[in-house]
């Protein structure tokens, strides 16, 4: 029996049937509404808004989530499943159900109050309330604790002062999950976007990610009440909390980019004919695709193991920090080499790898360049920082 070129391994059968009628249904809609125009809105720079509602309709925003907050209850492989297929789509689409999930959703269910919980959590489920998140700064990058945003306590009152860059969905956003420095320490606060003082600056000429909204966000005296504070948890543990929830799902996104890009160069080099053959039938393409295969399997393991370990409750951020960095490392390369195997054709948004390779640019740089990642594993195994 033929196997199946994406899936060489039959990783579909270690999953459960939960878990594949997730990924199928995902699949579906990734096939049937987003490939169609994601070329159309990477080109014109916009993100495609208009399927927020479907998405939030097949339960793909706080998935994880328990149903009493609006969520579907989904286990972390199945997360983890939902980011491949939409990254198969876009990185861009993926980074938005990412952001609302694991850097809005979740911190406000992990660290928020009750009140809090119910007042957003289903809306933001539903669609209808978006969030961002501001942690990184102009200035700060890798280096999240140099932060100069700072809240100020004034009665009964927070009042915000400063500025937040590389921010997915900042236009888009209801709200903004902002960390500032305290007194206290570092804190979380739920920022609502129409508050005074509140400013959000979509950042243009991008070459990565286009289907994506990134802005610069200002907060020039913004006043919310203690209510909007995030109470349980003081420290840079918060937000780094956070990202590693992100990051395990960004762990399996690039598999989708990558399996869209072999699937694509496979077909185009079965049909480009030279020389009296397809390109196909020469071992040069047949190594590069081979290659291609070799390394989507191995992380589509890793990531499998990954969601098994975070679902048993020993995930550890090492371990997802070594998988970040080898997706994406594998994504990126199989991307370049896609475009190259296609030639000229390679290099329109006719085809999807350039768009991947492009997006791939800023998937391995945020939430952890891939030198910090690889800085990560470093010290674990020698127990020295050389941050």
């Amino acid at each position: 029996m033929a196997l199946d070129r994406t899936d060489l391994f039959d990783i579909r059968s270690l999953l459960s049937e939960e878990e594949r009628a997730v990924k199928d249904s995902v699949a579906r809609f990734t096939d049937e509404k987003v490939l169609p125009i994601i070329g159309a809105c990477f080109d014109e720079g916009r993100f495609p808004k208009e399927l927020i509602p479907e998405i939030a309709g097949l339960g793909l925003l706080g998935a994880t989530l328990p149903e009493e907050y609006g969520g579907a209850g989904l286990n972390a492989v199945s997360y983890g499943l939902i980011c491949q297929e939409l990254e198969r789509g876009d990185s861009g689409l993926r980074s938005f159900a990412s952001v609302q999930s694991s850097l809005c959703m979740y911190p406000i269910f992990a660290y928020g109050t009750e009140e809090q919980k119910r007042q957003w959590l289903p809306r933001m489920a539903a669609g209808e309330v978006i969030g961002c998140f501001g942690l990184t700064e102009p200035h700060g990058g890798s280096d999240p604790a140099n932060m100069k945003t700072h809240a100020r306590k004034d009665g009964g009152d927070w009042v915000i002062n400063g500025s937040k860059m590389w921010i997915t969905n900042g236009n888009l956003a209801h709200i903004a999950i902002v960390w500032a420095q305290t007194e206290d320490g570092i804190q979380g606060f739920i920022v609502p976007t129409d508050t005074a003082g509140f400013t959000a600056q979509e950042i243009k000429h991008k070459m990565s990610l286009r289907a994506s909204v990134t802005s610069a966000l200002y907060f020039d005296n913004v006043r919310i009440p203690d209510a909007n504070r995030l109470p349980n948890v003081k420290g840079l543990k918060g937000p780094l909390g956070c990202l590693t929830q992100a990051r395990y799902g960004i762990t399996w996104g690039p598999i989708g980019a990558a399996i869209a890009c072999l699937t694509e160069a496979t077909d185009y080099t079965k049909e480009r004919v030279l020389f009296g053959r397809p390109i196909a039938a020469t071992q040069a393409v047949q190594l590069r695709l081979a290659d291609m295969a070799r390394r989507i399997t191995l992380a589509q393991l890793l990531s499998l193991q990954l969601g098994r370990l975070k679902d048993a409750g020993a995930m550890q951020p090492q371990q997802v920090s070594l998988a970040k960095w080898n997706n994406v490392r594998m994504a990126i390369d199989i991307a370049r080499d896609a475009r190259d195997l296609l030639g000229g054709a390679g290099i329109t948004t006719e085809h999807c790898p350039i768009r991947h390779a492009l997006n791939l640019e800023s998937v391995i740089t945020y939430e952890g360049t891939e030198t910090v990642h690889q800085l990560v594993i470093g010290r674990e195994l020698t127990g020295i920082s050389a941050f």
